[in-house]
């Protein structure tokens, strides 16, 4: 039996939270200064919260071994699982020819890449958010990206930024249901918070993507139509979240921005457009392209894997039966000798220990299916796509092994009680803690790459840190919860992912290095808002 423990090292809570901090300091320095493969760095983690686990907090080793087991378990499905089957899908459609009828069909909305990348990573991006999530929409949109020119590490950066604003509200809002789950707080108010912090952000990213994919020069030449889909994604996200539904957030705010943009664009058209295209894809041809003349056939399959995930999901989100059809088929699975080992702070089995098998109603078996219609749809035979999917999973062999290191990491630091000491350490600094609460949630999605995670973490420490410093908890729930947004950019499970769809596995520490500014920036105006809204800026709070 095993209990953690909140300060096992010499009493210590200080000293504790820093033994606990250990793995994740290891793991960043290796990839983010050393420039170590990403997969080593896992594993190095991985390693080092093992040794703090028996050393540190007394863990028996077994338990810590098996924790970190049934973590990369968890790695593999749904995880891996779904980026795998994400990844299969993208190439079911290379394998089809139908890029140029892909790259003409985002020409007949704006032969801007600039306005395409706003299209793809931020609008379209917000729309596998709210379904899949799960890494899925990084995977997806930064194939696409490439697809239509876009250098590589140019594409990582973009689509890891415009994975913020809906990252809140993703999977129809699974992290905010979560953390009302756990707090008792309901949902609906906590998702209300939400819907007037992450706001703010969204009317901002996409002008930061257009800056990261073509400079300031980009920004003048095309900040109407940046802050048109900002402004309408964002005004979208407070209505939805406050007044209609907090589940169905991302997926009218998405396709409200979209539509906005689509809207000017029937008035306005950005100037630079041809310059433009040359600066960020490379090539020395300046003129516009010829607009493909397509067909309504040719569009409708060049864009049918995407309707497909679309509708799918849809169906199995939004119509509950289907949803608990697939959600009856899920086994529960007591983790093999540590469930029932392992205690909670209160000294009951930790419900932790029980890993769910969702082997139907994953979002990578959804994937799966979608991949096996676009198979039929293109006329790609049976073994053919079959041996498709056997090279995209040879080609994510080390992305595989750091999202299954990472995440056997964040278990055994979750399961050993690391991460509740980093979270009672940050939560002792009293009254500036208001400041510093959506650290917490970005620390915890560095970590697990999960919001959803990241409020099964640290959402009940945040509430019984509000009512200690009279703060509303419904604030510092919510904080957490927009503040694992933009740990996601960092996570090195979303860096292994992205890497690999855009053809630079290895190179996890050189999207790291791209991204960090981007993360650490906006975490900040995060934290200024929150101490803002615990005091002067209360108004802004729903009542």
């Amino acid at each position: 039996m095993y209990q953690p423990v909140t300060a096992p090292i010499a009493g210590s809570l200080g000293l504790s939270a820093l033994a606990a901090a250990i793995p994740l300091l290891t793991v960043f320095v290796l990839l983010g200064v050393l420039r170590v493969k990403a997969h080593l760095a896992g594993v190095a983690g991985l390693a080092a919260a093992l040794l703090v686990a028996v050393l540190g907090y007394g863990m028996p080793a077994d338990l810590a071994l098996l924790s970190a087991g049934q973590g990369a378990a968890f790695g593999v499905l749904p995880i891996l699982w779904i980026v795998v089957t994400a990844i299969w899908l993208y190439q079911l459609t290379v394998r089809s020819c139908r890029f140029e009828d892909l790259r003409a069909c985002f020409a007949l909305l704006s032969p801007d890449p600039r306005i395409q990348a706003v299209v793809i990573a931020f609008c379209f991006g917000g729309l596998l958010e709210a379904l899949a999530g799960f890494g899925a929409p990084v995977a997806i949109t930064g194939m696409m990206l490439v697809a239509v020119g876009f250098p590589p590490l140019r594409t990582a950066v973009t689509v890891l930024l415009a994975n913020t604003a809906p990252v809140a509200f993703g999977a129809l809002s699974t992290p905010i249901i979560t953390a009302g789950e756990l707090t008792g707080i309901p949902f609906e108010h906590i998702g209300a918070v939400v819907g007037r912090q992450t706001p703010l952000l969204a009317l901002f990213v996409p002008v930061l993507l257009v800056l990261v994919v073509d400079g300031r020069r980009g920004v003048r030449q095309t900040w109407p139509a940046a802050l048109v889909t900002g402004a309408a994604f964002a005004a979208a996200q407070f209505v939805c979240a406050n007044y209609i539904s907090v589940p169905l957030t991302d997926i009218v705010s998405s396709l409200v921005g979209a539509v906005a943009l689509v809207v000017l664009l029937r008035f306005w058209q950005p100037g630079g457009s041809a310059e433009a295209r040359a600066r960020i894809t490379g090539s020395a041809e300046t003129a516009e392209p010829t607009t493909q003349r397509l067909s309504s056939g040719r569009i409708f399959l060049a864009l049918f894997p995407y309707l497909l995930v679309v509708a799918v999901f849809s169906v199995v989100k939004l119509w509950k039966p289907a949803g608990a059809a697939l959600a009856a088929t899920d086994v529960k699975i007591p983790w093999p000798g540590l469930h029932g080992a392992l205690l909670s702070a209160s000294g009951a089995p930790s419900s932790t220990t029980v890993f769910t098998l969702s082997w139907l109603s994953s979002p990578g078996s959804l994937l799966l299916l979608c991949g096996f219609g676009v198979a039929l749809t293109y006329r790609i035979s049976l073994p053919a796509a079959l041996s498709e999917l056997g090279r995209t999973v040879v080609s994510m062999r080390w992305s595989g092994l750091t999202i299954i290191s990472v995440l056997a990491l964040a278990y055994v630091m979750n399961q050993s009680g690391q991460t509740t000491t980093i979270g009672i350490a940050i939560a002792g600094v009293g009254t500036a803690f208001v400041f510093l609460s959506p650290v917490l949630g970005w620390l915890g999605v560095a970590v697990t790459g999960s919001d959803t995670s990241a409020n099964a973490l640290f959402a009940s420490l945040q509430q019984v840190a509000a009512q200690r410093i009279g703060v509303d908890p419904a604030l510092l729930v919510a904080a957490n919860t927009s503040g694992g947004v933009m740990g996601k950019m960092i996570s090195p499970q979303n860096l292994a992912i992205v890497a690999t769809a855009v053809g630079m596995a290895g190179s996890e520490a050189t999207i790291l290095r791209n991204v960090l500014k981007w993360s650490v920036g906006l975490l900040l105006a995060l934290c200024v808002l929150v101490f803002l809204q615990s005091n002067v800026l209360s108004w802004m709070l729903p009542r």
